[in-house]
């Protein structure tokens, strides 16, 4: 089995579209700022400032600048608390780290709310490590540069890697890197009818702990 897996985090390991969304509702409040796109899972994903740009239609960096305060401190302070794991998903963490496997996280979540989700879902332990665009100086502009970092910092050959995520992003940041792409679709999937032929889907987690070689899962623990 391969020993590195690196995860995508939401939509993958965590439901957090509740606390994002009223995030991003409240920051739209309190700016006074109008937003012209609707709220839904589409926004759940990319990084904060395309998001921020699609919901308002603007691009000046100054009301961009002002609706990212707003919604840092409002998911930084008290959203991320309200994230949700998928069922099963701690259980199998668990099992790949006392399998000897080394997970990662690779999300295009800030680094910071990323850390605090990490910490209070007592997950510290699991993963050799986190990263995020932001981790990085410059931060990077999307997923494929961030998992070429990751596997230039790390060391790691491709071949001995998995990514897990849940859009067609993660898969095509994996297949830039020659790197076998599991696609999860319990999270803010699109359609997998046109998948290309060599991902493998997952559509429960007992399925993802079977590709991964963990098989001691309750059958009851899954999305």
């Amino acid at each position: 089995m391969k020993p590195h897996l690196i995860f995508d985090l939401d939509g993958t390991l965590i439901d957090s579209a509740n606390s994002i969304l009223k995030s991003f509702d409240l920051a739209f409040q309190h700016t006074g700022i109008p937003r012209v796109a609707p709220l839904n899972h589409a926004v759940i994903g990319p990084p904060l400032m395309q998001t921020l740009a699609r919901l308002s239609g603007r691009n000046d960096e100054a009301s961009l600048q002002q609706l990212a305060a707003a919604f840092k401190n409002e998911y930084d302070q008290v959203g991320y608390l309200e994230t949700e794991v998928y069922a099963g998903v701690t259980a199998l963490l668990h099992q790949l780290h006392l399998a000897g496997r080394h997970c990662y996280i690779a999300t295009n979540k800030r680094l910071y709310p990323t850390q605090k989700i990490v910490a209070h879902l007592g997950w510290q332990s699991l993963f050799s490590d986190v990263f995020a665009l932001d981790y990085f100086e410059p931060a990077l502009n999307n997923k494929a540069a961030m998992i070429g970092e990751i596997l230039q910092t790390k060391q790691l050959n491709p071949a001995d890697c998995f990514y897990i995520g849940d859009r067609v992003e993660d898969g095509l940041a994996a297949d830039c890197h020659h790197m076998d792409f599991i696609w999860v679709t319990w999270g803010y999937a699109e359609s997998v009818a046109a998948h290309p032929p060599h991902w493998q889907v997952c559509e429960t987690l007992l399925s993802l702990a079977s590709t991964l070689g963990v098989t001691a899962l309750d059958e009851r623990q899954h999305p």
